[in-house]
């Protein structure tokens, strides 16, 4: 878990690339050394995750931090058009804000 000394860029790094284990974990380690995961990552478009995948994900990332880190709930607070243009970096920055508070 991250510490109170790291910089929101040292979180941002190190939730990034947890992120990219959790996607490991729901959609394959061979589908995601293919691509080149980073900020700009497209869920829908560019890993072409489906519903069940995202509340997989959410299981992992609630196993992984807790309840602070709802992610269907936050799913919830979206737009449709929104969750489909879902970006990994959104992710990212969501679960660094929810860390840092």
């Amino acid at each position: 878990m991250p510490g109170p000394t790291d910089t929101r860029e040292d979180l941002t790094t190190q939730v990034l690339d947890e992120v990219r284990g959790v996607l490991s974990d729901v959609i394959g380690e061979e589908y995601v050394e293919e691509l080149d995961v980073d900020m700009d990552t497209a869920f829908r478009a560019d890993l072409d995750i489906e519903s069940i995948e995202f509340v997989a994900m959410g299981e992992v990332l609630r196993e992984r931090y807790g309840d602070r880190i709802d992610f269907v709930e936050w799913l919830t607070t979206m737009e449709l058009d929104d969750i489909i243009a879902l970006t990994v970096g959104e992710l990212v920055d969501h679960i660094v804000e929810k860390l840092r508070s």
